[in-house]
C-alpha cells in the first residue's frame, strides 16, 4: 500500500526523507551542544565564541581611528590625553615586542621604556583589544613646531566603550602613575616670595619610630581625607585637614611631616610667622599656596599673636606682642575664608608647648587631629632596631632595652644617634644599654 502511495504521491516520499534528515541533524546538533556545554569549561567556551564572532564579523572596513595629537589644535597647549598615552602605553609593552626605546632619567632609579613608532602596541580592556601606534613628525603647525600623534584603532562597534570607559581608564591610570612618581617640593618664604626645592627627606611611615597604633591611625586619617573630596563638598566644608604635632624637641615632628608629604605626594609650604609683617602680608603668603599642599607652621607657640589670651601668665607677653597680624585673621585664613577655600590643604602646626596656644586655633575644624609625639618607648624602638640594625623578631638585648625605655625619658633622636655610631649591631646595642643605665641612674638620684 505504501509503495502504491509512493508511486501515486512521489512528493510525499521526498518530504518524508527530508524530515528524517532534519530529525537526524537536530539530534546530532543537540548532542554536540550538550557535549560542548558539559565537557568544555565556561571560560574556554566564551573564548571560542568570541573568536568565532570576530572571524565572521570583523571586516577591514569597520575599523575606525582616533587621532590624539601632541598639541591641541593649532595652539601649543599640551594635549593631556597624549601625555597620558605616552606614560600609559609603555606599561603595556610585553617581552614579545621587538623594537623599544629605552633610557634613564636623572634622579630616577629604574630604566624608562617608550613606544617605538615602528611597532604597534596592543592593549586589552574589558576583553576587547585596542591598537595604538605613534606617528612621529606627523604634522607641522603654523608656528613650525613638529607634532607627534598617537593613532588609536578599534572596531566601530566599540566606539561607545572607547569614549565612555577606555579613554577615562587611560587618563585615570596616568594620574595614578604621575602621582606615584612625583617628588614633592618644599617651599620656603624669602621676603615676599616663595622659593622651592625638591623635598629630599627620605622619611616614610615605614621608617618612622612611632607607636604602631598611632602610626596606623594617622595613615588611615590621611587616606580617608584623600578619598572624601566629594563628601566635603556635599556637607559644605572646605576640603582640608588640620594636624597638631606636639611634644618635646627631638621626638620626630619634622620626620612625621616629611613622611606625610611623601605619603600624599603633596608639596610642603613652610611658613615662618616671624617673617610676616602685617595682615596683608599673611594673606598674600597664604593665597600663593597651591591646592593639594601641606602648610606647615613650626613652633607656632613662639608667636605671641597665637598665645592663649585667657592665661593670666601670658598677659604681659601679649601686651608686648609684635602686633604684626591679628589672630582672627589667621583663623579666617586657616578656615579657608580668605585663602581661596584651602582646597586639598593639609595644615600642620608644631609646638613644644600646646598649653600656650589659644584654644580657638586648636578646635576641631582647624586642628582636627592632635598627635602627641612623646619619648621613645618599646614598640617604637623595635622599629628602630629593624631599620637601623636589621634586627627582626626576638632579640634578648632588644627586649632588655625595651624594658629600660619604660623607666626613662629619652627621645628617638638621641637613641638614633647612639645606634648610628656602630656598624656592628651587637656593639651598637651594648653601647645603648650602657647609656640608658646611666640615664636611669641620673634620673633616680
Amino acid at each position: 500500500m505504501v509503495s502504491n502511495m509512493r508511486k501515486h504521491f512521489p512528493s510525499f516520499a521526498s518530504a518524508s526523507s527530508w524530515f528524517e534528515v532534519y530529525a537526524t541533524l537536530s539530534t546530532f546538533t543537540m548532542l554536540i551542544r550538550t557535549a560542548f556545554n558539559e565537557l568544555i569549561p565556561h571560560q574556554i567556551r566564551s573564548f571560542l565564541v568570541s573568536k568565532l564572532e570576530a572571524f565572521f564579523h570583523s571586516q577591514p572596513n569597520n575599523q575606525i581611528s582616533l587621532r590624539i595629537n601632541e598639541f591641541w589644535h593649532d595652539r601649543c597647549d599640551d594635549n593631556e590625553l597624549f601625555l597620558a598615552a605616552l606614560e600609559y602605553l609603555p606599561t603595556r609593552i610585553t617581552s614579545t615586542y621587538k623594537s623599544l626605546k629605552v633610557g634613564k632619567l636623572e634622579n630616577e632609579k629604574h630604566l624608562n621604556l617608550a613606544v617605538d613608532p615602528s611597532q604597534e602596541v596592543v592593549d586589552e580592556f574589558e576583553g576587547t583589544k585596542f591598537t595604538w601606534k605613534l606617528d612621529e613628525n606627523s604634522e607641522e603647525n603654523s608656528r613650525h613646531i613638529w607634532k607627534e600623534a598617537f593613532v588609536l584603532t578599534f572596531d566601530e562597534r566599540n566606539r561607545e566603550r572607547v569614549l565612555d570607559r577606555y579613554i577615562p581608564h587611560v587618563l585615570k591610570t596616568y594620574e595614578a602613575m604621575k602621582s606615584e612618581k612625583r617628588i614633592p617640593e618644599i617651599h620656603s618664604r624669602r621676603g615676599y616670595q616663595w622659593t622651592n626645592r625638591k623635598l629630599s627627606h627620605p622619611a616614610t611611615f615605614d621608617t618612622l619610630a612611632l607607636d604602631p597604633e598611632l602610626k596606623q591611625a594617622v595613615v588611615d586619617d590621611l587616606d580617608r581625607f584623600l578619598k572624601r573630596k566629594e563628601f566635603y563638598k556635599k556637607v559644605g566644608k572646605p576640603w582640608k585637614r588640620g594636624y597638631l604635632l606636639y611634644g618635646p624637641p627631638g621626638t620626630g615632628k619634622s620626620s612625621l611631616i616629611a613622611a606625610i608629604a611623601n605619603h600624599l605626594k603633596f608639596d610642603v609650604y613652610d611658613l615662618d610667622l616671624s617673617s610676616i609683617n602685617s595682615d596683608s602680608d599673611l594673606m598674600e603668603a597664604m593665597r600663593d599656596i597651591s591646592r593639594s599642599s601641606i602648610l606647615v607652621i613650626e613652633d607656632i607657640d613662639c608667636n605671641e599673636e597665637v598665645h592663649d589670651r585667657s592665661n593670666p601668665k601670658q598677659d604681659s607677653d601679649i601686651e608686648k606682642g609684635s602686633g604684626k597680624f591679628n589672630l582672627s585673621n589667621l583663623l579666617n585664613l586657616v578656615d579657608g575664608l580668605r585663602s581661596g577655600g584651602g582646597d586639598g590643604w593639609v595644615i600642620i602646626f608644631t609646638t613644644n608647648h600646646k598649653e600656650k596656644i589659644d584654644p580657638a586655633l586648636l578646635r576641631p575644624g582647624r586642628m582636627d587631629m592632635h598627635i602627641h609625639l612623646s619619648f621613645l618607648k618599646g614598640k617604637a624602638f623595635q622599629i628602630m632596631a629593624s631599620k637601623y640594625l636589621g634586627i627582626e623578631g626576638h632579640h634578648p638585648v632588644v627586649e632588655e632595652i625595651k624594658g629600660m625605655l619604660e623607666k626613662t625619658q629619652v627621645t628617638p633622636a638621641v637613641v638614633g644617634e647612639h645606634l648610628i655610631r656602630n656598624e656592628d649591631p651587637d656593639l651598637a646595642l651594648e653601647a645603648l644599654v650602657q647609656f640608658l643605665k646611666q640615664q636611669i641612674k641620673e634620673e633616680t638620684q
